[in-house]
């Protein structure tokens, strides 16, 4: 009878849990007398043996440390290496702060003549951006970082006049001041030649305190865009809102005075910080002179061609084939590189006020060329500046946990926008040179359904119809799904309410178009404004001035409807102003202004609509829209608006609690 031997399972179990010195000690004793028990027995601290299985626990201990030590490095949440900190929060799209510049709000003064008593604007100068003032006693420099347009003034960007110089009690010169928003920070200009191309070049500052890249311009005079992806390949470029420019938009300039435009460019480059502290400029990939064509399908990207159909598509594929582009932008190439940067920033920066007075670098932009070259040249002479408070913001670089922090909050904040909400905040966020937005709301599009449309194409809608027709057609509505309605409002120069200019309107449709989803159509419309009168009656308490009292209760409504309290669909709680009258010191009691108010209200809203009077021009039926003492706007978007605060309000005494008039 033959014998068969059986052999042992040559699968050896291995604990894969052991994380420390002492467990893979523990362990590796355990598989010794395991799987070798005729080999070795002796586990005795001084024996051979347990010195090679300590060096083995010593070894996996130390791998061990590693391996979890460069997991918790991948994470932004718990690295501490300053390399690994800035990788991910730069990859995260957020590039940390080695310094932080100060800022100041300068005031700039210039002269001008007078004409025929009276300010000749054609004088007033335009300085442009970049102009370099330094502190009196530090010489701190601090840089221009918009243009000072004298000629024209907005709500935005006022203008004051006052009267500088007199002859026989008439002005020969006016005196016009504006502000302007200065930065601190060293000008500093370096070169960098290239010869032939390469992929991805990258060249550092040589100084590790940069704040701002102001420009970077080749030898043959073309300039290069800081983008903040090598793949985004447009950018926004402002022009100047004048004739030259855009001839159509030019009579917006008071109200939008830079038309935003999306350019499409090719050479372009990113910066990011490495640890060292340095600024890095990285180029694209491109090796020629062509720019990237237009991001267009490719079917030869996806799938393969059979016989009789253009293109298969397998079960995967790379959407992103699709918006490939050749090279991410172009390597410089036999050319030379000037770079244009400021640098600096710090405590030191914070200067006291009344120090940025000393003007290093200044130009102008004159338009009119037949004016008096000797006028031109006096005004020019007048300009000063000066800061009325200290400059604040300049400090050290982050610290690896502010750029942790502001690395998570920023890759929440997606720069995206993504719900109402977003595209509210991105419309407010317009600078004020592109136009300005005062209000914003938004709603989804609606469209008529197809039943809708069969109801009310079966009969001729007539003049004496429309209130019906309309009221079919709102039935009948339904959401659009592909486009959202953003209704917007702006401030005319005397901060009263006003529809935004077809510039301004330009101008935020292509700010917008860098953040909605691509899904989303935007259509930008006005807001309606319903203007309206205010009156009021109280009684006075006994000892108080009635004249006094009323003038106190006029300012308390003019406070209640000042424009930047109010948005678009706010309903007016009639009850909320007769309480703040009742708070006012004096007013016993707020009572009917009226005689032959048959609701008796305490507060009476008037319509005001007509033009000629200055108003909107909106007629809104008061009485129907007044419910349980809350005055609701329109359906339409709609806002109120007490436009004339000295005139609209309108309040009297109709005695004091003893009844005397």
């Amino acid at each position: 009878m033959a014998r068969t031997t059986v052999k042992k399972n040559s699968v050896k179990t291995v604990n894969y849990l052991n994380k420390d010195f002492n467990d893979f000690k523990g362990n590796l004793i355990e598989f010794a007398k395991q799987y070798f028990p005729d080999t070795y027995n002796d586990f005795n601290e001084a024996s051979p043996g347990m010195m090679f299985i300590e060096m083995a626990a010593y070894v996996g201990d130390v791998l061990s440390y590693y391996i979890d030590s460069q997991f918790r490095e991948s994470l932004l949440a718990y690295a501490e290496e300053k390399r690994n900190v800035y990788n991910i929060a730069q990859s995260f799209g957020y590039t940390p702060k080695t310094t932080a510049a100060s800022t100041a709000v300068l005031d700039v003064f210039q002269t001008i003549p007078a004409l025929n008593n009276k300010p000749d604007y054609r004088y007033g100068l335009t300085i442009n951006a970049g102009t370099v003032v330094k502190a009196s006693s530090t010489n701190v420099t601090f840089r221009t970082l918009e243009d000072v347009n004298f000629k024209f003034s907005s709500s935005y960007d006022k203008r004051d006049v006052s009267i500088f110089e007199t002859n026989a009690g008439l002005p020969t010169k006016f005196l016009l001041k504006k502000n302007i928003k200065v930065q601190s920070g060293e000008i500093s200009t370096e070169f960098f030649d290239f010869n032939s191309a390469e992929k991805y070049t990258e060249i550092k500052l040589s100084n590790d305190d940069v704040i701002e890249i102001i420009s970077c311009t080749d030898s043959d005079g073309n300039k290069w865009y800081e983008v903040d992806s090598l793949a985004r390949d447009t950018i926004f470029e402002e022009m100047e809102n004048n004739t030259t420019n855009d001839p159509a938009s030019a009579g917006d300039r008071e109200n939008a005075a830079y038309i935003l435009k999306l350019k499409k460019v090719s050479r372009r480059f990113t910066t990011y910080i490495n640890d060292k502290d340095e600024t890095v400029l990285r180029f694209g990939a491109g090796v020629s002179d062509n720019p990237d064509e237009e991001i267009v399908p490719n079917p030869t990207s996806v799938g393969s061609s059979l016989p009789g159909s253009p293109s298969y598509l397998t079960t995967a594929f790379d959407p992103s084939n699709f918006l490939k582009t050749s090279t991410f932008g172009l390597a410089p190439a036999n050319t030379t590189l000037t770079i244009k940067y400021t640098h600096g920033g710090g405590v030191r920066d914070n200067v006291n006020s009344n120090e940025i007075t000393k003007i290093t670098s200044i130009s102008y932009n004159v338009e009119d060329n037949l004016l008096v070259s000797g006028l031109v040249q006096e005004s020019k002479d007048s300009v000063s500046f000066t800061n009325p408070n200290p400059a604040t913001g300049g400090s050290s670089g982050q610290t690896v946990r502010e750029v942790r922090e502001n690395a998570l909050a920023h890759f929440q904040a997606q720069q995206r926008a993504v719900t109402k909400d977003d595209y509210i905040v991105r419309a407010y966020s317009l600078p004020p040179k592109y136009g300005t937005v005062a209000k914003v709301h938004m709603s989804q599009d609606e469209q008529l359904s197809k039943a809708g449309m069969v109801e009310n194409l079966e009969r001729e809608i007539t003049e004496d119809d429309v209130g019906t027709s309309l009221k079919n057609l709102q039935v009948n509505k339904i959401p659009n799904p592909l486009a959202l309605n953003m209704y917007t409002l702006g401030f005319d120069s005397n901060k009263k309410l006003a529809p935004l200019t077809p510039t301004a309107k330009e101008n935020l449709k292509t700010y917008l178009s860098q953040y909605r989803l691509v899904t989303d159509a935007i259509n930008i419309k006005d807001a309606y404004v319903i203007n309206i009168g205010v009156s009021f009656a109280i009684i006075t308490r006994i000892g108080f001035n009635k004249n006094d009292v009323l003038l106190r209760c006029v300012s308390v409504i003019q406070d209640f409807f000042d424009v930047d309290r109010w948005q678009i669909g706010q309903p007016i709680v009639l009850g909320d102003i007769a309480y703040e009258l009742s708070l006012v010191d004096g007013v016993a009691s707020v009572v009917p202004p009226e005689e032959n108010n048959p609701k008796k209200a305490q507060i009476v809203i008037e319509n005001k609509y007509k033009i000629a009077d200055g108003y909107s021009g909106n007629y809104y039926d008061i009485d129907s829209s007044l419910r349980g003492g809350i005055l609701y706007p329109a359906l339409d978007p709609s806002i109120f608006e007490v436009k004339y605060l000295n005139s609209d309000i309108k309040g009297k005494v109709l005695g004091d609690n003893l009844g005397t008039e």
